[in-house]
């Protein structure tokens, strides 16, 4: 497996897996393409069978915001999540960002714990951050 940034070329394998993903937020074809062109931060975890996952992320002044982080349901449970979130805090510490930031549905214990494993901790909530279905947030911060 390998990680690279995230190319035009791969925002078709992209959406098959955010289609695969309901509990992640569901972005147009568009908002790849802008991460494509450098406007976030965004890799793809790429292998034999094509796109095994992706991540996106923005620098906003010191902190990294993970945007978007879904792996291919056959591709779960391999690594690839944990390749991606590595390169996405390597890429934090390298622009000098103080912690990184994002939010998981209240729900998603699953990625709750994930992202526990890998340092996160809670820090705070957001009331009715999702929609369809309407649900809480649960922010969760890693510091650098």
């Amino acid at each position: 497996m390998r990680i690279r940034k995230l190319e035009p070329r791969d925002i078709e394998g992209v959406l098959a897996i955010q289609k695969e993903s309901p509990e992640i937020a569901q972005w147009a074809a568009s908002d790849y393409e802008s991460a494509a062109r450098g406007e976030m931060a965004a890799w793809v975890a790429e292998e034999a069978r094509g796109i095994a996952g992706f991540l996106v992320a923005r620098l906003l002044v010191q902190e990294v915001e993970i945007l978007n982080l879904a792996a291919r349901p056959d591709a779960r449970r391999r690594g690839v999540g944990s390749k991606l979130l590595a390169q996405a805090v390597d890429w934090s510490k390298i622009v000098r960002a103080e912690r990184i930031l994002l939010e998981v549905r209240a729900s998603n214990l699953a990625a709750q714990r994930f992202y526990e494993r890998h340092g996160f901790g809670v820090a705070g909530g957001r009331p009715a951050y999702y929609a369809n279905p309407r649900e809480d947030a649960v922010v969760l911060q890693l510091v650098l």
